[in-house]
């Protein structure tokens, strides 16, 4: 019984449960504080998801990853509380016109924040693809070996500076209200929890318009040009504007078909990551073709 609940709940639970909670604890003007304290309590959820219903067991069980990825989560959440922080001091300087639609009902003004987001980090990581100098950066994350929910934190902080900022900068400039930024910032994180999440879950039809784990498993496939797909971090909608959907129902995945081909040797220490994009060896080019 709890294995189909996980299977067809987890997903809205985490989806409507939790960033219901966050929008409304942000709507009734509460204490920032009791938006960190979802963060745990989301990381919770998705650990034990992840136990009682996994897609592969052994994506469970840490291989000299675990302390990494830790330090990755902790200091990527919080570049992204901080960011919020500031948000009212950037108002002040850089809004060009607040017209924000302050009258709309705060969920809708959250969607709206979501959408315009997906916009510009999905865009943001499609040219982290395809230009050197980002990809370098971008590479910390595609070096993962096994998919779990901390891996959606697990990325450079430059980078994922530089995915938030043009995410929300467009949002800053029309008057983005700092409880709603408050919001989205949950949203980000549970989103990035779910779309790596090792938990055998399902969503229908969904799945070709979510960015969840089913559709995102193939964005990580080792070999560059075949994992070039499903870039969306909320949606899906974007990719197929793109042309960059991707799904194939009988695809199994292994490890063996995570990370880079053209680099398996990628540092796999928290520091050294930090470091390899500046090194000459940070650079990932293709070496080996996908297999047929």
């Amino acid at each position: 019984m709890h294995r189909t609940l996980i299977r067809y709940g987890y997903v809205p639970f985490m989806l409507l449960g939790v960033n219901g909670a966050a929008i409304a604890l942000a709507a009734s003007g509460a204490s920032k504080l009791w938006l960190v304290g979802l963060l745990p309590a989301a990381v919770g959820c998705s650990f034990l998801a992840e136990r009682a219903l996994p897609y592969e067991s052994d994506w469970n069980t840490p291989a000299g990853d675990g302390t990494r990825d830790v330090a990755h989560a902790g200091v990527n959440e919080l570049l992204l509380l901080v960011s919020v922080g500031v948000i009212p001091l950037l108002a002040t300087t850089v809004t060009v016109a607040d017209v924000w639609p302050h009258a709309w009902p705060f969920a809708l003004q959250v969607l709206a924040a979501v959408v315009v987001a997906d916009l510009g980090i999905t865009l943001t990581h499609y040219a982290s693809h395809k230009i050197g100098v980002l990809w370098r950066f971008h590479a910390v994350h595609h070096s993962i070996k096994r998919f779990y929910g901390f891996n959606g934190l697990m990325k450079h902080p430059l980078h994922q500076t530089l995915e938030m900022s043009a995410g929300v900068a467009p949002l800053i400039l029309i008057g983005l209200p700092v409880d709603v930024a408050g919001a989205l910032a949950i949203a980000v994180a549970v989103q990035l929890l779910l779309q790596h999440s090792n938990a055998d879950y399902r969503v229908g039809v969904l799945k070709y318009v979510l960015a969840l784990n089913e559709g995102h498993r193939f964005h990580h496939l080792k070999w560059a040009g075949v994992g070039d797909v499903n870039f969306g971090l909320f949606t899906l909608l974007w990719d197929h504007l793109l042309g960059t959907f991707s799904y194939d129902p009988a695809r199994r995945f292994t490890s063996d078909q995570l990370g880079m081909a053209a680099k398996p040797d990628y540092p796999t220490a928290y520091l050294a990551q930090l470091a390899e994009p500046f090194r000459a060896s940070g650079a990932c080019h293709t070496d080996s073709p996908p297999p047929a």
